[in-house]
């Protein structure tokens, strides 16, 4: 159900496209990892990457703990508010 002037669904289809803008982002962060060959030493730190994880993870440049810490470290970017109410336009 929407409301206003909007139609029917319109909620869901904004759902949909920042889900999908979402996804797209991901893939294009990751996008590194799955092509290339493997890195046998980290390229951060020099230790070694174990066979396990060059072949679970095609592509992988960083040894776990590389890894760990610049997964913690990234943010994720703000979705777009499509729906434009007032109290987002007043933050």
């Amino acid at each position: 159900m929407a409301g206003g002037w909007a139609r029917d669904g319109a909620v869901n289809d904004q759902i949909d496209v920042s889900t999908q803008e979402a996804i797209a982002r991901m893939r294009e962060r990751n996008a590194h990892r799955q092509s290339g060959e493997s890195a046998e030493f980290c390229v951060e730190c020099d230790e070694p990457i174990p066979p396990a994880r060059r072949e679970a993870v095609p592509g992988v440049q960083l040894c776990v703990e590389c890894q760990s810490k610049q997964d913690k470290a990234w943010r994720p970017q703000a979705g777009m508010n499509r729906k434009g109410s007032k109290d987002s336009q007043l933050r």
